[in-house]
């Protein structure tokens, strides 16, 4: 299935997705450092870190729904992908929650509750990301329909030529 939202001949949520991904487990280190070093920077690291992987992964949401809402309605692909969306917006959320308990304190070091949220949201972002893996590799979501091992040219917007 082809997905709908594409960009210069690839789907735009897999481009989207890697940025929230690293950019939250980025958060999760700079917090560790945090607590093992003291050091307020990467607590200041951490915060921003988290914002921003908050912010990116509400766009790569967005377009997930996209290819989402565009598969046939009683298949196993549209249950796994409603699984895949919900546990992601449950990351989102826990990051979202934890990143304001640590804005309501003085300073932007992570308590006790923020770093709780932001672990289960890391473990809950394993669970999505094997969902989305599932998705693609299994049931060949966002997989353009002439694809293959011998394509010559990187997707276009047209059909890709192969050999």
């Amino acid at each position: 299935m082809r997905s709908r939202a594409r960009f210069a001949g690839h789907a735009v949520h897999p481009m989207l997705v890697v940025f929230p991904l690293g950019l939250l487990v980025t958060a999760v280190v700079f917090d560790a450092l945090f607590y093992v070093t003291g050091g307020a920077d990467f607590a200041v690291a951490g915060a921003y870190t988290m914002a921003a992987g908050v912010v990116g992964g509400s766009v790569a949401s967005t377009f997930g729904w996209v290819d989402w809402s565009s598969l046939p309605a009683g298949t196993r692909a549209r249950r796994i992908g409603l699984v895949h969306g919900l546990t992601n917006a449950v990351v989102i959320t826990l990051f979202a929650v934890s990143w304001l308990v640590r804005l309501t304190g003085e300073t932007w070091e992570p308590t006790s509750t923020s770093l709780v949220l932001a672990l289960a949201g890391l473990a809950l972002v394993v669970f999505g990301g094997w969902l989305g893996a599932e998705l693609v590799e299994r049931h060949a979501v966002g997989v353009d329909e002439d694809a293959s091992l011998n394509a010559l040219k990187m997707a276009t917007p047209g059909k890709a030529q192969h050999a």
